[in-house]
């Protein structure tokens, strides 16, 4: 493989000397870009960008196209693995994911099986590998799945929802069943990422998105204990270098402390905590990934540049801080105010890592 030119992202993962933050957004390839509207209209479809391996890269590369970024993040989408489970996503017009068959009767939950990831997740190793060769080693690329507990929700639901109400009576009338689903697809996840390693990715970040929708007992038994079995169960080297691990729960900043003890390198934060304090509270277990509020990204270039310098100030001197957004960016962001915001912490992160 080709030697890495800027390894300073996952030099940062691991809390190694840096010396710039280095940065890449959550949802980078996405609608706020033009040339990603025109690719996605060529593909016809979000699910035909996602399963053909030259569109998946075409948008893969394009906001490093415009921006001084440090990392690559493959297009593809957390539910390709249930996808892959049989459940039948689609995507309606104008709505979110939805499955055509959802999870609904006890038979159904037990005869779920992990897919093999090499034959029902082909179209995403394959992508992994021409991203690689096509980033020629400017950049480092990474590889995510979505956690057990956000995707056995939209298992369970079929959809996305506000109540989460199916999964939740499942989780506490029936938690037998609920941890049968969380573990087939632990075991999938684990397949999944590793895979992906395999082919060609560099670092790893499980999304738990609705992990933060649990109480705090809720979330110790469903969602945080399987993130931990894929700590434990990823491929830890490839190429001759360490393979960083990041786990990021929406709304789990209350959980930060067992979060940082869960066996990943790096935790990523939303913006509901404050950067400075969560350094404070996991000390040097683990680097931290965030947390700037995307919002901010549909107001002025000077709001931008203040709040990207604030945040750097948060995390102070020293190493170990991904900079980033704290949950995906908004599709009516402006791209010239993203230029802004590699702009200022290129910049002005060099400052924190002086000698």
């Amino acid at each position: 493989m080709t030697p890495l030119k800027n390894d300073t992202f996952l030099r940062a993962l691991q809390r190694q000397p840096v010396d710039h933050t280095p940065l890449w957004l959550m949802r980078q390839a996405g609608r706020y870009l033009p040339e990603y509207c025109a690719t996605r209209a060529r593909a016809g479809s979000f699910l035909s960008l996602c399963k053909t391996p030259s569109l998946a890269t075409e948008v893969t590369l394009q906001p490093l196209a415009r921006y001084d970024l440090d990392a690559a993040i493959l297009f593809s989408d957390i539910l390709t693995v249930p996808d892959a489970m049989g459940l039948g996503l689609y995507f309606a017009e104008g709505e979110g994911p939805k499955f055509e068959r959802p999870l609904r009767q006890e038979w159904e939950i037990r005869d779920l099986q992990a897919p093999d990831p090499h034959d029902h997740l082909g179209y995403v190793m394959d992508a992994v590998s021409e991203i690689r060769r096509a980033l020629d080693g400017s950049v480092p690329l990474i590889g995510f799945s979505g956690s057990p507990f956000t995707l056995s929700c939209y298992m369970v639901e079929g959809e996305g929802s506000d109540t989460y109400a199916r999964v939740k009576t499942l989780m506490y009338s029936r938690p037998d069943l609920m941890h049968h689903i969380l573990d087939v697809t632990t075991r999938a996840v684990i397949d999944y990422l590793n895979a992906q390693i395999e082919a060609g990715a560099q670092a790893v970040m499980v999304f738990d998105s609705w992990g933060g929708m649990l109480s705090q007992a809720a979330y110790l038994e469903f969602s945080l204990p399987y993130m931990a079995r894929i700590m434990a169960g990823l491929t830890r080297e490839r190429d001759g270098r360490t393979v960083p691990r990041i786990v990021f729960t929406k709304g789990g900043g209350l959980w930060l402390d067992r979060i940082a003890d869960c066996g990943a390198d790096a935790v990523g934060l939303d913006w509901t905590i404050e950067i400075g304090e969560a350094r404070q509270r996991v000390g040097d277990r683990v680097a931290l990934q965030g947390n700037m509020d995307p919002s901010i990204l549909l107001t002025t270039p000077e709001a931008v540049a203040t709040e990207a310098r604030r945040i750097l100030a948060s995390y102070g001197h020293g190493n170990g801080h991904v900079f980033n957004l704290g949950h995906g960016i908004s599709q009516f962001t402006p791209p010239e105010n993203v230029a802004v915001l590699v702009e200022t912490v290129r910049a002005e992160s060099r400052q924190y890592h002086a000698s």
